[in-house]
């Protein structure tokens, strides 16, 4: 009988404070490689920028700041967020930055593993948690995530709060719904949560004529983002009229398409082709794709298996968006908390999955200013589709093994 990766701490398990200790170590030589590497925290100082700009009354899409001269491209409720920012000093706010992000990092690590392993007792979650937490810290997107002071973290843990609450439990059926609401009302792309969320409800509900927890927490999140969206539109009409009709359609005020930071189907077709603007392919790719993951994730979801359903709808959701920057890629954490669970007898993927988060291949191409993505070769293209092209792997490897189950079972 196989035992997992993450149960195999049962056999003999490492006490608690030992774990702590090394998470600890992690955590302090993280934090002293980012500080050798001069990190800058730009777009935190960007978020400061915005709050400070809502609490001068000025327009949120007009300002630009720091020195890469960078826009607001988030809905106006993200202002509303970032005013603390603006009353503590800038050393302090990177430093409260990176101490939050790294607390955010363990309790990723944790839900993920609620929502992998459930059954897991307090003391082998945590356990597990903190050794899990003190090796995912180096993943390039979460390295990258840190090193700009983004939101990344914060808005997986967001999700996944809402989509680890168990049925009847005292913070289950109230409140989940409520992070991805927010998460939505903030970055828009979690609200591919609520269309697994209500694609999967409704053929539950089809099935056994029931109010149930997908449909439930669809309907929390929407009313959320709702809610959220419209008083922020009453309180600054101006900023959400603005973005509501033209920033949001303006993808070019995030960036070049083909820069080899973006990880997304876009970004691929765009150093494929030597164009900044994929448009007409990317539109047919990202919906045939998307399409074909979603119906995957939603099937996952009807079938019990949670995990799966909800790594694929994040991974979706990255893949189609116009612009997936690698630190977006956060979501690589539960992929490999759910990888070593269930890859047991193929060990070797999770570790190749693993390299590909860690390597920093993307990196390794031309990437300046002067936009050599347009003119890669095709070993280059490769390497700056790393985590596009994991992805995929990933997807048709669970497909064959589906058919091989179904095969299996005639």
């Amino acid at each position: 009988m196989s035992v997992s990766v993450l149960s195999k701490t049962r056999v003999r398990p490492w006490p608690l404070a030992t774990a702590a200790a090394v998470c600890l170590l992690s955590f302090a030589s993280f934090w002293v490689a980012q500080r050798l590497a001069h990190v800058n925290m730009l777009d935190v100082m960007v978020y400061r920028a915005e709050g400070e700009t809502l609490r001068a009354g000025g327009d949120l899409y007009a300002m630009r700041a720091t020195s890469a001269n960078l826009a607001m491209t988030y809905p106006p409720f993200a202002a509303v967020l970032f005013v603390p920012l603006t009353l503590v000093s800038v050393p302090l706010m990177r430093t409260l930055t990176t101490a939050g992000n790294l607390l955010l990092v363990i309790a990723l690590v944790q839900l993920s593993l609620q929502l992998v392993r459930p059954a897991l007792s307090r003391t082998d979650l945590w356990r597990t948690t903190l050794f899990v937490a003190a090796a995912v810290v180096w993943c390039e997107p979460v390295w990258t995530t840190l090193r700009y002071g983004q939101i990344n973290l914060l808005i997986a843990v967001a999700v996944f709060w809402d989509l680890t609450r168990r049925e009847g439990s005292r913070w289950g059926s109230r409140w989940a719904g409520l992070g991805i609401g927010l998460a939505t009302a903030v970055k828009l792309t979690p609200g591919l949560f609520v269309v697994l969320l209500f694609a999967a409800g409704l053929l539950l509900w089809r099935r056994d004529r029931r109010w149930n927890q997908w449909l439930r927490t669809g309907a929390t999140a929407t009313g959320v983002f709702l809610a959220t969206t419209l008083t922020v539109a009453l309180a600054l009409p101006a900023d959400s009229k603005k973005f509501w009709t033209e920033t949001l359609f303006a993808t070019g005020r995030v960036g070049f398409a083909e820069e080899t930071a973006n990880q997304s189907i876009s970004g691929v077709l765009a150093r494929l082709m030597h164009t900044d603007s994929p448009g007409v392919w990317w539109l047919l790719t990202a919906a045939a794709m998307g399409g074909a993951a979603m119906y995957l994730a939603v099937r996952a979801a009807v079938r019990g298996d949670k995990a799966v359903a909800v790594i694929i709808c994040a991974f979706t959701a990255l893949m189609i968006s116009p612009i997936s920057w690698s630190h977006h890629w956060v979501w690589c954490v539960p992929l490999l908390v759910l990888l070593a669970d269930r890859a047991t007898r193929a060990w070797p993927v999770t570790g190749v999955v693993a390299l590909a988060f860690t390597s920093f291949a993307l990196w390794w191409v031309p990437h300046d200013p002067g936009r050599p993505e347009l003119d890669q070769n095709a070993g280059q293209m490769l390497l700056s589709a790393v985590y596009p092209l994991t992805a995929t792997a990933l997807l048709v490897a669970y497909v064959l093994r589906e058919r091989r189950q179904a095969l299996a079972k005639e």
